[in-house]
């Protein structure tokens, strides 16, 4: 059972997955709640599983639980900008955008949220991240820049100065970093996305540093 449940690492598992593997057993369903007591199996939301680390050997990615509970949904915004060390914040809520409905969505894993977007914003600059034995989609530092400006409520970047006191003063990111960031993800957001004069007065920025 051990060796069963190992070679999904730390993927998660549908229900149906994991009983189309258990369908030689009478009960499949009731052998899943055995295995969820055991602690062998844990519940992430109902109809969806992680193998504990103990059996995988592998540690829980959040990110990748991310993914799977949203489909089409990748980590940004202040998740993303934290996974590369741009800002110095804590994220507890792991946010991502993801291709349809905002929704957030509370687990005994953690609290996610997702903010919505159309179709042909959606893959601009995002990226596959490989861990070894997984992946998860992420935003580049630049998409994740420009999700958080299109997706927070009453912020509107008229001037170069506003402009740089947000980066600087509201999200505390190095100036240098973010001078090194590519203005052409940018300007594919601000082409098909929202706040468009907020995105260029950003390039704006970056091209005078």
């Amino acid at each position: 059972m051990e060796t069963t449940l190992k070679q999904f690492g730390n993927i998660p598992i549908t229900t149906d997955v994991l009983t189309s593997i258990f369908g030689d057993y009478k009960a499949p369903l009731q052998k899943i709640m055995m295995l969820e007591r055991s602690g062998e199996l844990l519940r992430i939301k109902r109809g969806l599983y992680v193998v504990s680390p103990n059996i995988s050997g592998t540690k829980i990615s959040m990110y990748l639980i991310a993914n799977h509970l949203y489909p089409c949904s990748y980590i940004s915004m202040q998740t993303a900008l934290r996974e590369y060390g741009l800002i110095p914040e804590k994220v507890y809520t792991i946010k991502s955008t993801a291709m349809g409905r905002s929704k957030n969505i509370t687990t005994d894993m953690g609290e996610f949220a997702y903010t919505g977007c159309s179709p042909d914003y959606y893959p601009i600059g995002v990226n596959i991240k490989d861990c070894n034995d997984y992946s998860y989609m992420i935003a580049s530092p630049e998409k994740a820049l420009c999700d958080l400006v299109i997706s927070t409520p009453g912020l509107n970047l008229r001037y170069i100065s506003e402009t740089r006191a947000y980066i600087e003063d509201d999200m505390r990111m190095d100036i240098e970093a973010f001078a090194r960031m590519d203005t052409q993800i940018i300007e594919q957001c601000a082409s098909v996305g929202k706040k468009t004069a907020s995105l260029l007065n950003i390039i704006k920025l970056i091209k005078r540093l």
